[in-house]
């Protein structure tokens, strides 16, 4: 962001008005004292013309403006860049469990949201790095975290349904150690669920202290139409429905950073994966321009040089 790597140094500007004030108040001082003067040929001498000359004046706004630019310069400002200082880690954590089999997304859950994945992961900053974790009833590593968005793109393609129930508290662990795997740089972690938590050995609770002891910020994304979703039946006959702890996903979220978003359909999938990469705050490159201020006092400087002693004074 734009600022001053050295800021102390604008203390200096302080001085400026202190010497504008002063630098009047001489003038002012010595004109009153040439009034004492009887004959005005001995005042003209000694002023000049001095109610009608610029020159004094310019030349002083030029040195302070010199002394400024030099102070400005010294406190090194700095504007950001287009392009991020260094990448984020970015890790998908996608449910695989059996209710992603569903068909109230085209052409089935996973599928949908295979799709909309790998357009975020065309969409990230170059210099992000991208992994993808997949859980059912434990969770596994689909692609290691990698700046290869190509490669991490095939294996996301290869992800294939299973039939297990669903490790939230598992998948996310695992996502936030391979998130943390490539040290000192920004870690997000953006988890997609459709099911409640009834599986693993990892608790949400406690997934959620590993990524807050981590500092790894968690995006939920919810899946699941507005109209139930029957997924089977009992032995009884009754319709088991597709089911949704929006209410997990939201804590994970608000205790990590994130942000919580609800899917009912393939577009507003799509737009949620657009939306979270929009959300991940990256730090732009800085560049002093320190230089610009220091050519500036070299101009400025010239061009009191000249005025003071230049051919013909071009100001009287």
């Amino acid at each position: 962001m734009t600022g001053f790597y050295s800021p102390e140094w604008l203390l200096g500007l302080l001085i400026l008005p202190v010497c504008w004030y002063y630098i009047r108040n001489s003038a002012k001082k010595r004109k009153q004292e040439a009034m004492v003067f009887s004959r005005v040929s001995f005042l003209k001498s000694a002023l000049g013309d001095v109610s009608k000359s610029k020159r004094p004046k310019i030349l002083v706004i030029l040195i302070l403006a010199a002394v400024g630019f030099i102070f400005i310069g010294l406190a090194d400002p700095h504007i950001p860049l287009e392009q991020t200082k260094e990448g984020v880690n970015v890790v998908l954590v996608i449910d695989d469990s059996g209710s992603m089999q569903a068909t109230d997304y085209s052409p089935n859950r996973l599928e949908a949201t295979k799709s909309a994945a790998e357009e975020l992961i065309n969409d990230l900053d170059p210099k992000d790095y991208v992994g993808i974790v997949v859980f059912e009833s434990g969770a596994s590593t689909a692609s290691y975290l990698s700046p290869d968005k190509d490669s991490v793109i095939e294996n996301l393609e290869n992800i294939m349904e299973k039939d297990g129930a669903t490790a939230i508290g598992d998948g996310l662990s695992l996502g936030i150690n391979m998130a943390d795997s490539i040290p000192n740089r920004k870690k997000v972690v953006i988890l997609l669920s459709d099911g409640v938590n009834n599986a693993g050995v990892i608790s949400p609770d406690e997934a959620i202290q590993f990524a807050k002891d981590s500092d790894i910020q968690v995006f939920t994304i919810g899946m699941g139409s507005e109209q139930p979703v029957v997924m089977g039946y009992d032995w009884f006959g009754n319709p088991q429905y597709a089911e949704l702890d929006e209410a997990t996903l939201k804590e994970i979220a608000d205790e990590t950073g994130g942000k919580y978003f609800k899917s009912v359909d393939d577009q507003t999938l799509n737009e949620i994966y657009s939306n979270i990469n929009s959300e991940i705050k990256r730090e732009k490159e800085d560049t002093s321009i320190a230089y610009l201020f220091f050519i500036g006092t070299l101009v400025l400087l010239l061009a009191e040089i000249y005025i003071r002693y230049g051919r013909g004074r071009i100001i009287q």
